[in-house]
């Protein structure tokens, strides 16, 4: 039976928390530094009370230390890793391997999908080196993962099933860096992809103004049983910088999908943590943050108006309200405005509106949206309490019913519903056994004496026994390519997309499309050459 992880992202450690109350079964998380997400750092204290929550329910944190690292920064980052190793983190997600030349305590690595991890070669070459887990490239599909999965049966792949797309491959856009000096790969992402641009056809303006290369978001929530037949371990929901009220939204949907898939097929598949969620709401992805979703993320499509959120489309049977906030496309630009008086709106005729602020629902999420309790099973007798969870861990208490005296009444149900009530902590009675001789009456401050001394040991028993792994390394010297931080060579793509410019506007070569040179030009006159390799239906971006 394969374990699956709902793998979903905190940008701080609180936001990890509400990510595993809402059902994920693994957070990913920034360190002080060498994150691709550099404002999305995090104190090592945090993370550290991050780790302590999440192994209650058996969930594991990653840890990302996914940039590029230049050699006098290599110090700075063995002594972090060194420290995230200290506070129990189960993972780091790196992307450059002259880290493994460093003295690295016993701390699994995973690759990052900055890495471009498209290939079987690549993941068999990452396998080799030791690497249990591979962040697979946005744009692969179901039959690359598969074919990947069948040469690579023993390496977990992990796949991004919502969030964000980025235009070029991953860890192979430098347009950031080589416009405004903030490298992608060193976390300091211009979002170049996002802005807008003028398209040339020989010097002929095609399209003018549009976003040409802000793709629309991914969105595989109906194919996540296609992806765990293909090989898929664990499913990666992208957002680092994204808030609480998206990413309880947002794994909240997915674990509820994950758990249908995996009723679907109980002797395959099962959940890697511990645990049952309790959503206080239901959750729609449509509601979070999203820029429309692509049909195919091998051949990714823009949405040419506009690289904000969209949200919801807005039709006869939406429920509006006072503060809500609709937008609209009005000749290519987007147009975006707050109801103030809800009774008053009239909608113009032959517009198509959508809500990407609903007032009620930020009012829903900003509480206590959701609780997460592990099952246990309580036994009573004449000598002895225990509590035992869903895991098998037990905690239990000696007493001597003897030194009760006898009741006038029954008690075995008061004493269930005493020992039962666990409010306050990780766990919810699943059975209570009431195995007494006699009809003892034992006061209710004694019954939540015990019960509150039992759950505190079960606490305590979970972290003892939380199965930590640990994978030794070696330093060893990988040969590496001299990155274009420090090169900047001009016969280096400025980006390598899936996503065609050509595809997209109905000018494929494939398709009756005429040649012709083909050029973007920025609101600041910066030109771009795209050149189109049809073959593999690559696109590549250099600066003119």
């Amino acid at each position: 039976m394969r374990e699956i992880e709902l793998l979903s992202p905190a940008k701080n450690a609180d936001i990890g928390i509400e990510a595993i109350r809402h059902g994920a079964d693994a957070v990913y998380i920034g360190a002080t530094s060498f994150g691709a997400r550099a404002a999305a750092g995090n104190s090592i204290e945090d993370i550290a009370r991050l780790v302590e929550y999440a192994h209650l329910f058996k969930a594991r944190v990653y840890v990302t230390v996914n940039t590029i690292i230049f050699d006098n920064e290599m110090k700075d980052a063995e002594e972090l890793i060194w420290k995230l190793h200290g506070i129990k983190v189960d993972a780091l997600i790196i992307q450059d391997l002259r880290l493994l030349s460093l003295n690295l305590p016993p701390i699994p690595l995973h690759a990052s999908t900055q890495m471009d991890n498209r290939t079987v070669e690549k993941v068999e070459k990452l396998a080799q080196l030791g690497f249990p887990q591979v962040v697979l490239a946005r744009e692969l599909t179901i039959k690359q993962i598969s074919d990947i999965h069948k040469q690579c049966p023993d390496t977990e792949l992990e796949v991004f099933v919502h969030g964000a797309l980025c235009v070029s491959l991953s860890g192979r856009c430098n347009a950031s860096e080589a416009l405004f000096g903030r490298s992608a790969n060193r976390g300091e992402c211009a979002q170049v992809c996002r802005m807008k641009f003028d398209l040339k056809a020989d010097g002929h303006t095609l399209v003018k103004d549009k976003h040409l290369l802000s793709l629309r978001d991914n969105c595989q929530i109906n194919n996540l049983e296609q992806l765990l037949l293909a090989g898929a371990t664990s499913l990666k929901i992208e957002g680092r910088l994204k808030d609480a009220d998206y990413v309880k939204n947002i794994t909240a949907a997915y674990s509820a999908a994950l758990n249908a898939v995996i009723a679907k097929h109980p002797e395959k598949f099962c959940r890697r943590s511990s645990g049952h969620t309790t959503p206080y709401f239901t959750p729609d992805i449509y509601k979070s943050f999203n820029r429309g979703f692509v049909k195919n993320v091998n051949k990714p499509e823009a949405n040419l108006d506009t690289p904000k959120s969209m949200g919801e489309p807005v039709d006869r049977s939406t429920q509006l309200h006072n503060g809500d906030g609709l937008c609209y496309i009005d000749k290519g630009q987007l147009v975006g405005f707050r109801i103030s008086n809800v009774e008053r709106f009239r909608p113009i005729r032959n517009i198509h509106y959508f809500r990407n602020q609903d007032a009620e629902w930020d009012k829903l999420l900003a509480k206590p949206s959701s609780t997460r309790a592990i099952y246990v099973d309580i036994s009573i007798t004449d000598s002895s309490i225990t509590m035992t969870d869903e895991d098998g861990i037990y905690a239990a208490i000696d007493i001597d019913s003897t030194n009760y005296e006898l009741a006038r009444s029954p008690q075995t149900e008061n004493i269930k519903r005493q020992m039962s009530k666990l409010g306050g902590t990780i766990f919810e009675a699943r059975t209570v056994d009431v195995n007494l001789r006699k009809n003892f009456f034992i006061p209710s401050s004694q019954l939540a004496t015990w019960r509150r001394q039992l759950s505190e040991q079960l606490t305590a028993e979970r972290l003892r026994f939380y199965p930590q792994i640990e994978q030794k390394h070696s330093p060893m010297v990988i040969p590496t390519e001299e990155p274009y931080e420090l090169n900047h060579s001009s016969q280096t793509p400025l980006m390598i997309c899936h996503h065609c410019i050509r595809r997209q506007l109905g000018l494929c070569l494939k398709q009756g499309g005429q040649k012709a040179e083909m050029t973007l030009t920025m609101a600041n006159g910066t030109v771009f050459r795209l050149d189109f390799d049809c073959k593999n239906c690559l696109m590549y971006v250099y600066k003119k």
